[in-house]
């Protein structure tokens, strides 16, 4: 069984707010017609998303979950709404239940990791992170994702070796050559954070 999860399961072709409620209006009466639409619903609930409606976004992931206890994408997108408004352990537990039928699903590992993170679940978050880049080694995000949790923890030289490894897989990453030319700032390494910026500032101008 595969399981990819990107953006939300949901065609977003509307991007003001009035077209995003008007997407809304026309979903709640599909759902009204065939209620036991589970694709209806996720659709639903990232229109939720989108307009902030977390609440709402959580009781639909949880109407479909009752019709389909083992939806992988209602439980995934129910736990990211979740972390976002703090109920770490629902966060946690769904992550979990993702991980039980998919265990080697890349998005619902990093998403515990991130949980127990924010839980201050400090070794048990690097373990989480320790097993993504064991379970995905050539995955830049992975490295990029620990690298990220080292310099909150001040680990600088482990996230200079992390931020190495994640633009050794994408090495036009603007974003983790910034990440790492802080570091190298932090570690009062100036003549080579200043070579970085310089790399950065060439792959800018094309």
């Amino acid at each position: 069984m595969t399981f990819a999860l990107t953006s939300f399961p949901f065609a977003a072709f509307a991007q003001t707010e009035q077209e995003w409620r008007d997407s809304l209006s026309v979903l709640n009466e599909k759902i009204r017609q065939a209620p036991r639409s589970v694709d209806l619903r996720l659709r639903k609930a990232a229109v939720n998303i989108e307009l902030g409606q977390w609440s709402y976004a959580v009781d639909e992931y949880s109407r479909i979950l009752e019709l389909d206890a083992k939806n992988l994408s209602a439980l995934y997108y129910r736990a990211y709404v979740h972390n976002h408004e703090r109920r770490y352990e629902l966060a946690k537990q769904d992550y979990e239940a993702c991980l039980t039928i998919v265990p080697r699903n890349f998005e619902a590992q990093l998403g515990l990791a991130i949980v127990k993170r924010n839980m201050g679940q400090k070794v048990e978050a690097m373990d989480g992170f320790n097993q993504l880049i064991q379970m995905f080694p050539d995955s830049a995000i992975a490295y990029a994702a620990r690298a990220g949790y080292e310099v909150e923890l001040k680990q600088y030289e482990l996230a200079l070796y992390d931020w190495d490894e994640a633009i050794s897989r994408q090495p036009e990453n603007i974003e983790y050559l910034m990440s790492k030319a802080d570091v190298l700032l932090i570690l009062k390494r100036q003549k080579e954070a200043n070579a970085l910026m310089r790399r950065i500032r060439a792959l800018e101008k094309h």
